[in-house]
């Protein structure tokens, strides 16, 4: 049996059902009272928005004069912000994991070549000695 289509869809809208509703002329459903009070809202609401843009300008602008007078620039702020990420980074349990293994396996490593200098030294030492009592 084949499931009917309601009026109603509840999948969201597709791509192509988006550029269908945009370009769709939906005037024609409104009555004139409606047109009028959707474009006084519209009026309204972009005047609330550029009111809000240079409330927020003004706000950025008040903002760097107090920053420049405490001596806060931008490169300070990279410093800090910097420092308090790499101090937040070292305090994780995987940091310090890793830390400890490449600190022992450093350690591991100079011992090791340690011990080949050790045996390279001792292996020249040998061939003088056996050059020197040969000549």
């Amino acid at each position: 049996m084949e499931a009917e289509v309601g009026l109603l869809e509840t999948e969201p809208l597709q791509g192509r059902d988006e550029d269908a509703v945009a370009s769709a002329d939906f005037s024609s459903m409104l009555s004139e009272e409606e047109k009028e009070e959707l474009k006084a809202e519209l009026v309204q609401l972009e005047d609330e928005i550029t009111t809000l843009r240079q409330v927020l300008s003004a706000k950025e602008r008040h903002l760097v004069e107090i920053k420049q007078k405490l001596g806060m620039n931008l490169m300070n702020e990279l410093k800090q912000n910097f420092s308090k990420s790499w101090h937040d980074m070292q305090t994780t349990t995987a940091y310090k994991k890793t830390h400890e293994t490449l600190s022992h396996a450093g350690q591991k490593a100079t011992a090791a070549f340690s011990n080949v200098g050790t045996a390279i030294s001792k292996k020249f030492g040998d061939m003088r000695k056996s050059f020197d009592t040969e000549g």
